[in-house]
């Protein structure tokens, strides 16, 4: 039977944050977006991701880490989008609401961060290490989780394109900071975005891999 999106409302400070929830029947794991500079949950590159990891037996919440108003803020000022101690607790608090909410509780937990997205899953993986099992970076800036990197407990897969040179150093840089389990893996071709044909699939099945190995681990 067809699972559809379940919209969700989830509170952090002052701010609403409006989410898409998916759980499959026997869902392994539970898998938490976080979007990265400028993006929201309407991210094609996400969805593409998340789709396959619903295929994959996963559920997924891609969730804004702002408000409708900082949104639009953000479209003009960019001002929310590189804050990544405000995206980081606004993914703690999305953490905690997994954990009270029904649909989810009883889910292994792990983050999918994109851009700047990933150094705010890795603040939170720390900030939460009983709770997150698993994280993967596509394109992702884990430098700037800062000293938050050595905190970190959960197995992390740091995927990159070849093509996306800057960012392959950060994340080499970045790698050999970490203590806890962690691969870097390079996309032949691929830059940024990975907008070239099949990269986002590639970037997907080392998603897949990585949770399906480590969502149920205990560090």
């Amino acid at each position: 039977m067809r699972t559809w999106p379940l919209e969700s409302v989830i509170v952090s400070g002052s701010a609403m944050l409006h989410g898409d929830l998916l759980v499959p029947d026997n869902a392994q794991a539970l898998i938490v977006f976080a979007h990265g500079s400028g993006s929201s949950r309407y991210s094609p590159r996400n969805r593409l991701v998340a789709g396959r990891l619903n295929a994959a037996g996963f559920g997924t919440l891609l969730c804004d880490l702002l408000s409708a108003e900082e949104h639009m803020r953000d479209a003009v000022t960019s001002e929310y989008r590189f804050d990544v101690p405000l995206l980081a607790q606004r993914l703690v608090d999305i953490i905690d609401w997994t954990g009270r909410n029904e649909r989810t509780s009883k889910l292994p937990f792990c983050l999918f961060g994109a851009s700047t997205g990933s150094a705010a899953a890795l603040i939170a993986a720390a900030e939460r290490p009983q709770a997150v099992k698993a994280v993967v970076s596509r394109g992702g800036r884990p430098d700037l989780a800062g000293e938050r990197l050595e905190q970190v407990k959960a197995p992390t897969l740091l995927v990159v394109g070849s093509r996306d040179e800057l960012v392959l150093e950060l994340n080499e840089q970045a790698l050999s900071r970490m203590h806890a389990l962690g691969r870097l893996v390079v996309i032949p071709g691929a830059s940024h975005l990975f907008e070239e044909p099949g990269m986002l699939e590639d970037v997907a099945r080392h998603a897949v891999d990585w949770f399906r190995r480590y969502s149920r681990s205990l560090h």
